[in-house]
């Protein structure tokens, strides 16, 4: 398929580079494959080429996680966030405007700066919604911030009012809540705690009250929906049986009335047709997107997939391109 648009493709900046490095990853992944994706990361005309062989149009960019959120000093962390939204306009975006977007970076150590510099980002480069790589850290690295908890709900405010989507992306849990990866290293990542974490931050949203608030909220999620598309009717089965018990937040409506009405996900990383097929059957065709998960994913193995799977052609023009067009009037 030509034309295709994907959006959990990823970049990282100089600065990024100072603060943080790629030796835990390269232990698990292994030191020749993160050296391969550190090299892609910050290439844009290696990501532009590879765009061209595998017929994507437009990439929509954001920074590799953890990011912004895991600096817990709040002036560092938010003048890190704008920082960093100059230097991805000015290196990737303003140069090739007709083939990578992005999304903005957002410091929510502090909700209000964070409001303030997505709407900067949105208005001035015209980037198309946030990214947040998970919780953030406040205070130190054992300590989390969750996107549906109060302090947030001054962001939210601003996404509901530039009607934008926001992307959750995966990071590692905590580290003091590792204790069931401990031997099994390669698991702590993209290769299931990503999924794990992920999953129950997107439940969390939905049970907090927060799509009752802002009915008008899209939050994506990549990898097909980290799980959620399969265990979604299990969970609300069982909170349905604990109905008269605690902790069941504060939503109004079931879980997968949310995740029809305010979530989308995209096939970033998880090349799989049955589970393509699983995540529409609860979907919805129209609330799924294409994406390869570039660099740390190859766009040819997403492209060589998605192009050939058995799904209908219309199906396969919505995924591939149409719904991500119509979700960021492209």
């Amino acid at each position: 398929m030509k034309k295709k648009i994907v959006l959990e493709e990823h970049l990282t900046t100089e600065l990024n580079n100072s603060l943080w490095n790629s030796s835990g990853e390269s232990a698990r992944n292994g030191k020749n494959y993160m050296e391969n994706v550190d090299q892609k990361l910050l290439d844009v005309s290696q990501r532009i080429a590879e765009m061209d062989e595998n017929g994507i149009d437009i990439s929509i960019l954001s920074l590799t996680s953890p990011g912004a959120q895991s600096i817990v000093d709040i002036p560092k962390a938010t003048s890190f966030a704008q920082k960093t939204n100059d230097e991805i306009y000015e290196r990737f975006t303003s140069k090739n405007p007709d083939r990578l977007s992005a999304f903005a970076t957002v410091a929510l150590q502090s909700p209000k700066d964070a409001a303030k510099e997505l709407e900067r980002a949105i208005k001035e480069f015209g980037f198309k919604g946030a990214l947040i790589n998970g919780y953030t850290n406040i205070g130190d690295e054992n300590t989390a911030q969750y996107l549906d908890e109060e302090p947030v709900w001054e962001f939210w405010d601003k996404v509901s009012e530039l009607n934008i989507p926001v992307y959750l992306h995966p990071r590692e849990p905590l580290p003091t809540q590792r204790r069931i990866y401990e031997g099994y290293s390669s698991l702590v990542g993209s290769a299931w705690g990503f999924a794990h974490e992920t999953a129950t931050h997107a439940i969390r949203l939905m049970l907090s009250g927060l799509f009752d608030k802002y009915p008008n909220l899209n939050v994506i999620l990549g990898h097909l929906g980290e799980g959620l598309p399969l265990m979604l009717p299990r969970l609300e089965h069982r909170l349905y049986m604990q109905r008269e018990g605690e902790g069941l937040g504060k939503a109004q409506r079931k879980v997968s009335e949310y995740f029809n009405d305010n979530f989308y996900v995209t096939t970033s990383g998880h090349f799989h047709t049955k589970g393509l097929l699983n995540t529409i059957s609860e979907i919805g065709v129209d609330r799924v997107m294409f994406s390869a998960d570039y660099p740390y994913e190859s766009m040819k193995t997403a492209s060589d997939w998605f192009d050939q799977a058995l799904i209908s052609e219309n199906d396969r023009i919505k995924i591939g391109r149409t719904n991500a067009a119509r979700l960021f009037n492209f």
